[in-house]
């Protein structure tokens, strides 16, 4: 996915107006092409697929721009502030961030899309306003100059990364939410749309189970033709899992997919060829398969990760993601699809909280549902200890320590996403699934693959997010099992094999033996490191963790990694921000 930086300045400044044409000379000398987009804006688009711009209204909308099929509009007066704005919202979707440029030419307003694809930072420096996805290394020390990174954001965002979505590591910059709109002139800040504004909509938690699983089915319909739509050489991951299975199911054959890939992880817990085969078999469809090779996760790799205005999480498995480019590229390709996203959203697993959601929907009626023995029978559980623990649940708990922590205890209170400020109101499997839809957010970062060709992730879209959230857990799970009602929305399109999958393929084992082989070199890159000097990184707990044998006693993968690549970010912007 490209990037876009935009330079607005005031319309009385004759200062204003020599540093903006400085700026752009610089930009110029660097080889980008400026767009003009009046006299007071202009504009610079770069990466893989450009974003384009389309005049909607007043707003200039920079990405991808679909119209909805069916919009649900909010209930809200035409004369209620920014009730224009709202309604703009359900009836477009895609991946853009809107700016609004007053009469006289300055941008005055700003708005990112909920689905949260595409990047929406604003800042002001001598006089200038600068709206942008990324800044270019080269145009740092000229667009970003007094900048600093933030230790307090970047040590909450190391131990629970889905902090990170609610503000930038960095002094300077402001980063909308999905979703919100910026009053430049104010400097005021508007959620025109938030996920409790769709979870559990009157219109969509009275339907029966067929006509949920259409409604299902056609918003990942429009979300994949929609994007299909908007590039031209297209391929797709299939992974052997429901829902990489399921966006394939939707591509094809309505559009022309020029590669299928497939990676085959090591071990038999990874190998999934055979769910693989009855795909092709089905969609009669040929995968190009490859097998992901062990590499350590050394100095090389940790230098080379992609870093932007966020560390990014898509970013953790380099030289996988360079296969994926290098396959995508000798075929061609211009954008990728994946499945990335669908396990959160469709619900993966039908857990005992499915029941305390339906408990918190309908009260003491609960107990006469059938989910109820089917959800303990699955869990193996017993249905009073459903029924105890969905009376005694009162809202989400901060996410507990491993047994080695490589972090230093937190400073107070740890920061919550103010999208789960209302999460005590929609029970636990609810509050995971919007859990997941921030930890999606993440997946739309830079890595090795998008820097060579676009990825679309089509489960983690407007359409297929307000349709899962609009949704109950027991609605998406039928009372019995994990992505229940996605299943049967593609029963048609899919393999029984697939249909019917219990298994999952696992990769702990592999991302354990990468990090152990790379153990000589991520070592020092941690206990020598920034987040180290910073007080992030607890010395002591890291000396401990970084060993074989605290690996395979403890296996606190997620959090080393995290810390590796936290640190490939903080190492990036101390280079970007020397003075």
């Amino acid at each position: 996915m490209g990037d876009f930086l935009l330079c607005s300045r005031p319309a009385r400044a004759a200062l204003g107006e020599r540093l903006s044409l400085a700026v752009r000379a610089e930009v110029e000398r660097l080889g980008f092409t400026v767009r003009v987009l009046s006299p007071l804006a202009w504009l610079i688009v770069w990466g893989p697929r450009p974003p384009d711009l389309r005049k909607v209204g007043p707003w200039t909308l920079i990405g991808d721009v679909f119209d909805r099929r069916s919009p649900v509009f909010p209930a809200i007066e035409d004369q209620a502030p920014h009730a224009w704005d709202r309604k703009l919202l359900a009836r477009i979707w895609g991946r853009y961030v809107g700016v609004l440029l007053a009469p006289s030419g300055e941008a005055a307003a700003v708005l990112r899309d909920p689905s949260g694809a595409r990047e929406a930072v604003i800042w002001n420096t001598h006089g200038l306003t600068f709206i942008a996805s990324d800044v270019p290394d080269g145009l740092v020390k000229t667009v970003a100059d007094d900048w600093r990174i933030s230790t307090s954001r970047l040590a909450a965002a190391v131990r629970n990364p889905l902090v990170l979505g609610a503000a930038l590591p960095l002094d300077g910059p402001v980063a909308l939410l999905p979703g919100e709109m910026r009053d430049l002139a104010t400097d005021e800040t508007h959620a025109l749309w938030h996920p409790s504004d769709h979870v559990h909509r009157p219109d969509l938690i009275t339907l029966r189970p067929p006509e949920a699983a259409a409604r299902l089915r056609a918003a990942i319909e429009e979300a994949v033709n929609g994007l299909a739509s908007a590039a031209g050489a297209v391929g797709g991951e299939i992974s052997g899992g429901l829902d990489s299975s399921i966006v394939a199911a939707a591509l094809h054959p309505r559009h022309e997919v020029r590669l299928w890939l497939n990676a085959t992880g090591p071990g038999p817990g990874a190998d999934e060829s055979r769910f693989v085969d009855a795909l092709e078999q089905r969609l009669a469809i040929t995968a190009t398969r490859f097998e992901r090779r062990r590499s350590p996760l050394g100095l090389a790799a940790l230098e080379a990760a992609p870093q932007r205005l966020r560390p990014s999480l898509a970013a953790l498995d380099g030289d996988f993601d360079q296969t994926w480019a290098d396959h995508c590229s000798a075929a061609g390709v211009q954008a990728l699809f994946t499945g990335k996203g669908g396990d959160g959203l469709l619900i993966q697993p039908a857990s005992p909280a499915v029941f305390t959601d339906l408990w918190r929907l309908r009260g003491w009626r609960a107990l006469w549902s059938r989910d109820l023995v089917r959800l303990a029978r699955l869990n193996e559980r017993s249905v009073w200890t459903l029924v105890s623990a969905a009376r005694s649940w009162r809202g989400p708990a901060d996410p507990a320590p491993g047994e080695l922590s490589l972090f230093t205890p937190f400073d107070g209170a740890a920061p919550r996403h103010p999208w789960l400020n209302e999460a005590a109101a929609w029970g636990p499997a609810k509050t995971v699934q919007v859990l997941s839809l921030l930890q999606g957010h993440g997946l739309h970062g830079a890595s090795r693959l998008t820097a060579a060709v676009d990825v679309f992730h089509p489960l983690l879209s407007q359409p297929v997010i307000e349709t899962c959230l609009g949704l109950s857990t027991p609605q998406l799970t039928l009372g019995r099992r994990d992505r229940a009602l996605a299943r049967l929305a593609f029963q048609d399109r899919l393999p029984p094999e697939i249909i019917h999958r219990r298994s999952k393929g696992e990769l702990t084992a592999f991302f354990g033996r990468m990090i152990a082989d790379g153990l000589d070199d991520l070592r020092p890159w941690l206990l020598d490191g920034r987040l180290a000097a910073l007080g992030v990184i607890d010395r002591k707990g890291a000396e401990a963790a970084l060993t074989r044998d605290a690996l395979i006693r403890c296996g606190d993968y997620p959090d080393i990694l995290l810390a590796a690549l936290f640190e490939g970010w903080v190492r990036a912007w101390d280079k970007r921000l020397e003075r």
